[in-house]
């Protein structure tokens, strides 16, 4: 990989806390509570398997008893979820990654451990959405695996709203990465876990491969720069 953990470490500063955006409004533990009990009901009797594109694969906040790869088509990763929190800051906006429509996306499901389901499901709400606007961010769909189809969730798939930057240059991405960190870290550490993760699964992601390329070769310049001006 072009972009090193010495380059990640460049971006990486302290930021604080503000909180979730304004205007934005927690879910209470009454509503997580419903909403697990409903994705836990639409699962029924089948086991639950979780679609892992970007930081679920290196940072699942649930306990999984099985996984394996597998393909989602008419989805590809997307960096197009605008953030001023988390791994943004007011002065430099992130992006997180998403499932845009279109193409083909290969993650890896995990079977979320099935004796205690449904308090794995509130934990991922939890970490996942937590936010009332964010609610409608999970979603059903079919992925395709080496046994046969499988129905999983995934969150973040399909986006829509004023804070989304949808089929944005490669480019443009990378300028938008390279600068941005928050309280949790930055959006090349983020980048960089993603890909090598993806790899280590045996996974290559033609255009995050690109894009580490670009974000690696944007925080060589914008370091040179900050350099010069000292």
């Amino acid at each position: 990989m072009t972009l090193t953990p010495e380059l990640v470490a460049l971006t990486l500063r302290p930021e604080p806390d503000l909180g979730h955006e304004p205007g934005w409004t927690e879910m209470t533990e009454a509503e997580l509570d419903a909403l697990a009990q409903d994705y836990d009901r639409q699962c029924g009797a089948d086991p639950l398997w979780v679609f892992a594109y970007g930081s679920l694969i290196w940072k699942p906040d649930f306990d999984a008893e099985d996984h394996c790869r597998a393909s989602a088509y008419g989805w590809h990763r997307s960096f197009c979820l605008k953030m001023h929190r988390w791994r943004g800051s007011p002065q430099h906006m992130g992006l997180m990654m998403a499932l845009e429509r279109g193409g083909r996306c290969d993650g890896v499901i995990y079977r979320v451990r099935a004796e205690d389901r449904l308090d794995q499901i509130r934990r991922m709400l939890r970490r996942e959405i937590r936010l009332r606007e964010n609610r409608d961010m999970v979603r059903w769909i079919r992925v395709r695996t080496a046994e046969g189809p499988r129905r999983v969730m995934v969150f973040w798939a399909g986006p829509h709203g004023p804070r989304i930057l949808s089929r944005l240059p490669l480019e443009q991405v990378a300028g938008i990465l390279a600068p941005a960190c928050g309280p949790v870290g930055s959006c090349a550490e983020y980048l960089f876990n993603t890909v090598r993760h993806l790899e280590e699964f045996g996974i290559h992601d033609r255009n995050l491969w690109h894009l580490q390329k670009l974000v690696a070769a944007e925080i060589e310049r914008l370091h040179r720069t900050c350099q010069a001006a000292e």
